[in-house]
């Protein structure tokens, strides 16, 4: 847990341009904050002009306005930027969301007084590498999956930990989680369920074939090597973005990054467990409003 050391004076809040309604409960909220004395703008997440301004450090916090799909790209865009976010849940099961929509002119004046506490989550590093030539790299906040593109046969997937050869799975997929993912897909594909303070990476295989078929949870600071042994098509995700294609021999490098996403808290450290119950015995796909998050 880590306590501000003053209040936020320049807000901006985003919403997620395809969520109805969430524009306009942006604006209420700007207007809010404007009313508290605290200078706060509001835009779209995705508005080109917002990432300029937050990578400017033109703000001290984002407020954002949607589900966990939206508090995920917030993430990826303040992380690096050491700004905060107070996520406010429009979506349909806001795991990573702090206050619900008709909670959050309660807790503004909190805000504004500095009545928060920062819960600090992982960011891994990811990396494709070819022939000895590194093609890109991308920041995650929820996880890396390795997996078969359309072609419905499994990927062999040789994996190595700290360098040390661990199996070859031979699977649909491989994910590599952060502890934030192992809420999100890692969850739906049998893995462990970890508390979001560690700074642990999840391993998880997806049908798993005649091989290691149980998740492991590495030593912090350990990084992963994925080396993709396919003679049909191949993908990679990061955080459930478009797929990246693989090559026959590609690999894969997952990693402890060095940025950290500082998620804006007014429940006490011990919320994560007492929401677990009421999260998993909800079915967020019963409820149908906006836009699909993932």
């Amino acid at each position: 847990m880590d306590n501000p050391t003053k209040p936020p004076l320049r807000i901006i809040v985003t919403s997620h341009p395809r969520l109805v309604g969430a524009a306009d409960e942006a604006n209420r909220v700007a207007t809010h904050l404007n009313s508290l004395g605290v200078h706060a703008e509001n835009g779209y997440l995705f508005d080109e002009k917002v990432h300029r301004r937050v990578k400017d450090g033109a703000y001290d916090l984002m407020i954002t306005l949607g589900g966990d799909g939206t508090m995920l790209r917030a993430g990826h865009l303040c992380g690096p930027c050491n700004v905060p976010i107070l996520g406010i849940n429009l979506g349909r099961f806001g795991f990573l969301m702090e206050i619900q929509e008709n909670q959050w002119q309660a807790y503004l004046p909190r805000l504004v007084a500095g009545d928060y506490w920062l819960e600090n989550r992982m960011m891994l590093c990811t990396e494709q590498w070819r022939s000895g030539s590194m093609l890109g790299t991308w920041d995650v906040l929820n996880e890396v999956v390795v997996s078969r593109g359309q072609i419905i046969r499994p990927v062999h997937l040789e994996t190595y930990v700290d360098g040390r050869f661990l199996t070859t799975y031979v699977a649909d997929a491989l994910i590599a989680s952060t502890p934030t993912g192992s809420t999100a897909y890692a969850l739906a594909a049998g893995g462990p369920i970890l508390p979001p303070e560690l700074r642990n990476i999840l391993l998880v295989p997806v049908a798993p074939h005649l091989s290691l078929d149980r998740a492991i949870i590495l030593a912090e600071g350990a990084s992963v090597s994925i080396v993709v042994q396919v003679e049909h098509q191949a993908v990679f995700s990061v955080d459930g973005q478009v797929p990246v294609g693989l090559a026959d021999g590609d690999r894969v490098e997952v990693y402890a990054g060095k940025y950290t996403v500082k998620c804006v808290r007014f429940q006490d450290p011990g919320y994560f467990y007492r929401n677990l119950t009421p999260h998993m015995s909800s079915n967020p796909s019963t409820l149908n409003r906006g836009v699909h998050e993932r």
